[in-house]
């Protein structure tokens, strides 16, 4: 069943040298209220990436605005190159849990045959090998037997996954996750690590908001420490010292990593 899924799997060129994510001078606001200011970035070709920051250091912010959800002050995103609108089939999206409406009256299997929504075209019937794609998604992720559930009757744990394999039916490049291991059950982040971990191998670009540093460094190679604007970015060794640790998160910088 996994082997269906990737081999329909699809996988544009990529332009040598092109970065996956480059963000330029990008200043978003909420109600006037810079939450970013003058971001500048350029994400790794290849490794997993966490964000980390305190609460408020604008890290879902970010990624809101890399996918177009919140429109920034000033600032471009572009993906593989180019802007985000034309690239839009390349990049996957994992919400937090709390931002769904989980009372929407669909399946498990509903939820995740959206994501081949790119694939199929809008306003176009969802096939029978689309809605495999779909199955083979929540099979990846530990959840096929609950495929006909409706997403309000799953655990916590178990409504994350379905939103991990919606992005893993889209066969994007580019992933976004804001805090996919945030409150799981151990299951659940079992589960995370593994489609994390391959789609990694697969050349994958997996960008992570990530709230516990005492773990980064055993799941992640690249980390970006930001409080507003960019504060430092690099591998956890180079990256999570205690001066860029109390630059981001203040005195009890430090104290986070035990």
């Amino acid at each position: 069943m996994l082997q269906r899924l990737r081999d329909l799997d699809f996988m544009p060129p990529r332009e040598a040298g092109v970065s996956p994510l480059v963000v330029r001078d990008l200043t978003v606001a909420y109600h006037r209220t810079p939450v970013l200011r003058r971001v500048n970035w350029t994400a790794p070709s290849s490794g997993l990436i966490a964000v980390c920051g305190p609460n408020g250091a604008g890290k879902s912010t970010l990624i809101k605005a890399c996918l177009g959800l919140v429109r920034p002050l000033a600032g471009t995103v572009e993906v593989f190159g180019r802007p985000l609108a034309r690239q839009r089939r390349l990049v996957g999206y994992v919400p937090q849990r709390e931002s769904v409406d989980w009372e929407f009256p669909v399946s498990a299997l509903d939820v995740v045959a959206m994501g081949r929504y790119g694939l199929i075209g809008w306003g176009r019937r969802v096939s029978k090998a689309h809605r495999q794609a779909a199955m083979d998604a929540l099979d990846r992720v530990g959840l096929a037997d609950l495929a006909d559930r409706q997403i309000g009757q799953l655990s916590g744990g178990q409504q994350q996954r379905v939103f991990l394999a919606r992005a893993l039916a889209q066969e994007a490049q580019l992933y976004f996750m804001d805090e996919p291991l945030a409150g799981v059950d151990a299951a659940t982040e079992q589960a995370v690590l593994d489609v994390l971990r391959e789609l990694d191998a697969q050349g994958r670009t997996v960008i992570c908001v990530h709230h516990d540093l005492q773990t980064v460094a055993d799941t992640f190679d690249h980390v970006l420490l930001l409080n507003g604007g960019v504060v430092a970015e690099g591998s956890p060794a180079t990256t999570l010292t205690p001066d860029n640790l109390r630059a981001t998160y203040g005195a009890r910088g430090q104290g986070l990593m035990g």
